[in-house]
């Protein structure tokens, strides 16, 4: 049997894209054949980039897009044909095409799609014939180089497989490999026999019931939403916000509270096993949410055991708001259903006391020096919020700027911040790198915002580096 493995290193990434190419197709270009070699090379060189940073999972773009060698061969079409009818080298243009309509058309994130176009402003510029640094210790040849130069040059010069090629952090690597061992024993996990033949069925039993039981006991009450209601003064959009993150919390609880009540009759004998018992009981035996529970509840990653953690967690924060009905000093963004619609009620809060329009405002972020223990007093012009985590980066709390990450850290916890509303006019753009803010660490479809983050460093590498903010340090 003969496979046709996809290539696994950035070298077999580039020696496959420029193996597209043959000697005579590299010297195609009449009008500017040095710039036309050495631009095309970039195109490879960009080209293996896009499609091995897929391994690097939601790191290295927020969804999965089919890059195949039909945009290389178009893209160096185009290129040929700029090349022969301009008498300049259009780099807006190229740069448009490759990254807008060609590559772009198959990216459907603005987010990936920034990031995208940050390497082709990266590679295609007039520096590219300067022995320009392509990657940490790896230089562009000089203009002129033949066919099997830039052979030679992948062989030899090019280094050995590591994040860095593709402007990621080592530790990256360090969470590609976690994944994938984490998917391997799930696996596994998820494979072995729920039976045998060892007459230890009833013990089994036994210990099924055990585990149901216990989870019963953690579940606390509902809350009473009429009396929450009879105890509030005034609706705000902050008091909005808690009741609708109160109203869901009960959909989940009473979910779980039925579906376990249901089980334990069914393990006791009192009810037939249904086929979504046996889905339940599957579910809490390998440590994974039931899709019934998690249809109910928010973007988690996390097995059973840390999500029902989770869940407690956040119904102690519901209950220290309902108690007097008052905005925490600190609110806890990440345990919150819908954290966005939180994030709104602060917009409009500063909309409401300054007559502003909705519409024309935005969030401004400041990192503080403060613990979520320290903050004893509300902040008049906005909210302090805690509970997110930075990938890719750490944040310096001296400085107060970006830096690179600790090795073997892929999650940075950030300090407590301070978030206001205010109109777009005012928003600071000058050494700040635009942070979207996800979820989880599957990043695309849980996108909840942007924010600001001060940066000594070229935003580029920030960009290229995959950096985000997530709300669960999976």
């Amino acid at each position: 049997k003969v496979t046709n493995e996809p290539p696994t290193s950035f070298r077999d990434n580039l020696r496959a894209s420029f193996s597209n190419f043959t000697a005579d197709e590299l010297e195609a270009c009449t009008s500017k054949p040095t710039e036309f070699k050495s631009i095309l090379f970039a195109m490879c060189y960009f080209h293996a980039t896009v499609i091995g940073r897929k391994k690097f999972g939601y790191q290295g773009w927020s969804r999965s897009y089919p890059f195949n060698t039909g945009d290389l061969k178009i893209s160096a079409e185009v290129l040929l044909n700029y090349l022969d009818s301009q008498p300049k080298i259009p780099w807006d243009d190229l740069r448009y095409l490759f990254g807008e309509i060609i590559y772009g058309g198959h990216i459907t994130d603005n987010w990936d799609r920034r990031t995208c176009q940050t390497y082709l402003n990266t590679f295609l510029t007039p520096e590219l014939f300067e022995e320009m640094e392509l990657a940490q210790g790896l230089t562009m040849l000089l203009p002129g180089a033949t066919y099997e130069t830039f052979k030679k040059y992948i062989e030899e010069k090019v280094p050995m497989e590591n994040p860095t090629l593709y402007r990621l952090h080592p530790n990256a690597e360090l969470g590609f490999l976690t994944a994938q061992s984490d998917s391997l024993f799930r696996t596994l996990l998820e494979l072995q026999p729920r039976q045998s033949g060892d007459g230890n069925a009833s013990a089994r039993d036994e210990q099924n019931r055990a585990m149901v039981d216990n989870l019963l006991e953690q579940i606390p009450i509902l809350f009473d939403m009429e009396d929450i209601i009879s105890r509030i003064e005034g609706l705000d959009p902050y008091t909005g916000v808690f009741l609708q993150e109160c109203d869901r919390m009960n959909n989940l609880l009473a979910e779980m509270k039925r579906s376990l009540t249901e089980l334990k009759l069914g393990l006791n004998g009192e009810l037939m096993m249904s086929e979504r018992m046996d889905t339940l009981l599957t579910c809490l035996l390998v440590d994974k949410v039931p899709a019934t529970w998690a249809k109910l509840a928010y973007p988690s990653l996390k097995p059973l055991g840390s999500w029902v953690i989770d869940v407690l967690r956040r119904v102690r924060q519901l209950v220290s708001w309902t108690g007097d009905c008052i905005l925490p000093k600190c609110v806890w963004l990440s345990g919150l259903f819908n954290p966005g619609a939180f994030l709104t009620a602060v917009m409009q809060v500063a909309a409401r006391k300054n007559n502003w329009p909705l519409d024309k405002m935005t969030l401004q972020t400041e990192m503080t020096k403060m613990s979520s223990e320290t903050v004893n007093v509300h902040h008049r012009e906005g909210a302090y919020i805690e509970g997110l985590f930075l990938q890719g980066a750490r944040w310096d709390n001296l400085n107060g700027v970006l830096r690179d990450s600790n090795p073997k850290e892929l999650f940075s916890p950030l300090p407590v911040m301070l978030v206001k509303g205010i109109t777009v006019d005012k928003r600071e753009t000058r050494d700040v790198y635009e942070c979207p803010v996800y979820i989880t660490s599957e990043r695309g479809p849980t996108y909840t915002c942007s924010i600001n983050m001060k940066t000594k460093e070229p935003a580029s590498k920030w960009i290229l580096g995959g950096v985000a903010c997530l709300m669960h340090a999976d």
